[in-house]
């Protein structure tokens, strides 16, 4: 072979070498335009699908992997947002809770220091101080179980029990209140079973539900207790004769510090139902209640029964 075909075949190999190096700049070019583009959508955090658009070389794999990360760094921090505006709601919620009765305490300690007071007027005011504290006392008792039941500061294990002593022991709670507004509650008769519950925090959250009765009810009514068994949970009914709740109102009164539009009047902070929607979240079990304004409220409270406990592992 002789010199000038050597020199063609060099010259198609530097042309063809040219041409495969132009188009792998071209290619490389394209994927760092591609690669500073994503993370320029990271940093101005936005969220951009990029499925259509990368193949499979490895510069596409190095952007897909890219825009994952960024997926999640985008959403811990939307969440850690989230909290934070959480945590500065429920400041500010518990500032306008403590702000009445810490107010109420120095206005009557004021009056105190009033020389021309009669004995009886200042028994009347250390009453009331004591009245503030007490509230003061219940509302921070309250906020420290909500605080820890979110937190996982606390826990509680569920377990099979029977629901016969947990409803007494609820009722026995509010008794006392119930009596002084000449308030009868009804326990309907109903037969043992086994409930999925923990028993202390069921009664704290069944008591909530039946302390909001006693305390909207007006005197001399009743409230009526009911135990339906449904094929997958056990449904405690607690009816009162109170001012009813508007079905606008059936999934904020669950909501923390939410105080119904017709209970307004009634002193009170909000926490109980939120609470007690919290400790049955944690027994697989929920809250929920039926009314109208001006014809009572029927609160409903649904826990896994213990015939489930062959057919289905429940877990807390």
């Amino acid at each position: 072979m002789n010199g000038g075909v050597w020199m063609g075949i060099s010259l198609l190999l530097l042309l063809a070498g040219g041409i495969l190096l132009a188009g792998y700049k071209r290619k490389l070019e394209r994927s760092y335009a591609k690669t500073e583009k994503v993370l320029q959508d990271i940093l101005n955090r936005k969220t951009v699908d990029y499925s259509e658009t990368l193949g499979d070389t490895r510069e596409d794999k190095l952007v897909s992997l890219s825009v994952k990360l960024s997926g999640q760094l985008l959403h811990a921090s939307r969440e850690a947002e989230e909290e934070k505006e959480a945590v500065k709601g429920m400041i500010g919620d518990i500032s306008h809770q403590l702000k009445t009765p810490l107010s109420n305490i120095k206005m009557c300690t004021e009056l105190l220091e009033e020389p021309s007071l009669t004995e009886g007027e200042r028994l009347e005011f250390l009453h009331r101080i004591r009245e503030q504290t007490e509230k003061i006392q219940w509302l921070l008792s309250q906020l420290v179980k909500i605080s820890r039941l979110e937190t996982g500061a606390v826990s509680f294990t569920p377990a099979w029990n029977g629901l016969k002593q947990t409803v007494a022991d609820s009722v026995a709670s509010v008794f006392a209140a119930a009596g002084e507004k000449q308030i009868e509650i009804q326990v309907q008769e109903f037969p043992e079973i086994q409930v999925w519950h923990n028993r202390k925090w069921t009664v704290e959250a069944l008591g909530n539900i039946l302390e909001n009765a006693v305390k909207y009810s007006p005197k001399g009514s009743a409230i009526v207790i009911r135990v339906n068994v449904l094929e997958l949970y056990v449904d405690i009914e607690i009816q009162d004769e109170g001012p009813g709740i508007s079905q606008d109102e059936y999934n904020l009164i669950f909501q923390r510090f939410y105080r119904g539009k017709n209970g307004e009047k009634v002193p009170g902070s909000g926490l109980g139902l939120y609470l007690t929607q919290l400790i049955l979240s944690k027994e697989k079990g929920y809250a929920a209640v039926q009314s109208q304004p001006g014809t009572g409220s029927c609160f409903h409270v649904m826990l896994p029964v213990g015939f489930l406990q062959n057919r289905h592992k429940i877990t807390s």
